[in-house]
């Protein structure tokens, strides 16, 4: 295969498939079989290419692989979101925002080859058999699965399956000398959108939304009726949250705005505008809202903060969202493969386009980069705002455009601990397996505390342990450089204390801890006093 052809086919076979005229088109002229003689239209010459090398190219041609690099490598040459996914990964992406899949229901992490359960899911398969947090799982189904580099994809092949499926696992227990054996019945197991909610104080709750599943709008209700009475506002957390189901995110846009206001409409050239209202079905209308987002808040998330702002109905604190605005729709092929093409545009209330630019001359996968280069995340003084990208809120507020939603409240990054020591512990794993050493082998000693509220007011990184993860992270390889240390120390003690409460109580612990030193949410406290002082 020539140079010119092995540039040329990808694109070739990328526009014959995404047209739908991979199969069924007649090759030939005079004769019916002679493949050499294009005829039709510049779609059907596209596929006349690809039977041809099918039918004569001098050796074989696998075309598995090909198939699916050609139709990416077109669709995404469109727009950034219009793209080409394998039935295998087509079932691995759903599975989070269909919100469950089969399994034993434990969260497990591999330590020294060594499988070990964090935690067992509630009212899962593994919880009512009676597998336990710190439990190792040395066999399943009589195989042993220790100390052969065990991956995660391989136990979770192993413990996965059908609902109503057996399997047989021995685990090692803690102060017990034999394997203890268990049959668990597998069964649906939840995946959690809302890992966490809880009280900030007595009239503030919080909510953390990872993202828009199709159990999100339930979570969400159930998560808001367990804080209990005595709320006056709510804090959503959408950071980092990267989107999911259009709908998910107009249910939890109506929970807070009046029926016949606008949450999101959109449009494409052969898509006619097509507007979502409010009902009358909202449950929290009167309740004051203040919405979390971040660079990585994307796609459903700005829908929901773009309705909140437009109506006036809260208040958006943190960093400018992604900016995803395109509208997908997918097909689905015979094997279970798809594509997804942008066929819209998401607006908000005020007639903002969510997208941010993209084509010739924009990097759009540096964009985060570019926004830290030109100062964005750290000064709102270094976003571009212009006169003829300003919008108007319902209550005549002014609002900008430009792609992803801005704050009301801008929050800088926090860079004020960063060090190349604290990147290297946390990312290597170095202080996440530490905090799981010491909670997995203190459990009966942390057990005094009765939740993760009381842990962390009672609960301090003394100097002897943080001395002793030093140690740890020295034997690892890291060491921290002049000046590191008195930068990174407090950060790492608070990343320490959460690390060590996630262990025990799950993310609960985790944020119960963490969100004392969390820049963005207590920019919202301070927000919410300084609001009920001048009331």
């Amino acid at each position: 295969m020539n140079t010119r052809f092995q540039i040329l086919y990808p694109l070739l076979l990328g526009v014959a498939l995404a047209l739908g005229l991979f199969i069924g088109m007649g090759l030939g002229g005079d004769r019916p079989d002679n493949p050499l003689v294009f005829r039709g239209s510049e779609a059907d010459k596209f596929s006349q290419v690809v039977r041809l090398v099918d039918a004569e190219y001098v050796d074989s041609v696998e075309m598995d692989g090909r198939v699916d690099v050609a139709i990416q490598d077109f669709l995404q040459d469109l727009d950034p979101h219009s793209y080409y996914i394998t039935a295998a990964e087509r079932a691995e992406y759903s599975e989070p925002l269909e919100g469950n899949f089969d399994g034993i229901g434990i969260e497990f992490r591999i330590v020294k080859d060594t499988v070990m359960v964090v935690m067992p899911v509630m009212g899962g398969p593994s919880e009512k058999v009676g597998i336990q947090a710190g439990d190792r799982i040395v066999t399943v189904n009589d195989s042993n699965i220790t100390g052969i580099s065990i991956t995660n994809k391989k136990v979770m092949e192993l413990l996965r399956g059908e609902r109503g499926t057996t399997v047989d696992v021995s685990v090692q227990r803690r102060g017990k000398k034999k394997l203890i054996d268990f049959t668990i019945t597998r069964g649906e197991i939840p995946i959690q959108s809302i890992p966490v909610w809880l009280k900030a104080d007595d009239e503030t709750g919080y909510i953390r939304v990872s993202r828009f599943a199709r159990t999100t709008h339930d979570e969400f209700k159930q998560a808001f009726n367990e804080l209990g009475p005595g709320l006056k506002r709510i804090v959503v957390d959408l950071r980092g949250n990267g989107g999911g189901y259009l709908q998910t995110a107009i249910a939890l846009a109506d929970e807070f705005l009046g029926e016949g206001e606008m949450i999101v409409y959109t449009e494409g050239r052969n898509q006619p505008k097509r507007t979502y209202m409010a009902t009358d079905k909202g449950k929290l209308t009167d309740m004051e809202v203040i919405l979390l987002i971040n660079e990585g808040s994307a796609s459903a998330s700005e829908i929901l903060a773009g309705a909140i702002q437009d109506n006036d109905r809260g208040t958006i604190i943190g960093r400018r969202s992604f900016g995803k605005g395109l509208v997908q729709d997918e097909m689905e092929f015979k094997d279970k493969s798809a594509i997804r093409l942008t066929i819209a545009r998401y607006f908000t209330p005020s007639g903002r386009c969510i997208q941010k630019p993209y084509g010739e001359g924009v990097d759009y996968e540096h964009d985060y980069m570019d926004r830290l280069e030109r100062g964005e995340l750290l000064s709102a003084d270094s976003i571009a705002l212009t006169d003829s990208i300003q919008y108007r809120t319902k209550a005549g507020r002014t609002v900008y455009g430009g792609g992803g939603i801005m704050p009301d409240v801008f929050v800088p990054i926090d860079t004020s601990y960063n060090s190349e020591f604290f990147t290297d512990v946390l990312y290597s794993g170095v202080l996440n397996q530490f905090s799981f050493d010491y909670a997995d082998s203190r459990r009966d000693e942390l057990g005094r505390y009765k939740d993760a509220k009381a842990f962390n007011g009672g609960f301090t990184i003394s100097a002897a342990l943080f001395n002793d993860f030093l140690s740890n992270a020295a034997k690892e390889g890291f060491s921290p450089g002049e000046g590191a240390l008195k930068r990174s120390e407090e950060e790492l003690k608070i990343r320490l204390k959460a690390g060590i409460a996630r262990v025990l109580w799950g993310e609960e612990g985790y944020f119960t801890v963490i969100l004392k030193s969390d820049r963005e949410f207590q920019k919202a406290m301070t927000y919410v006093r300084s609001r009920s002082t001048s009331e």
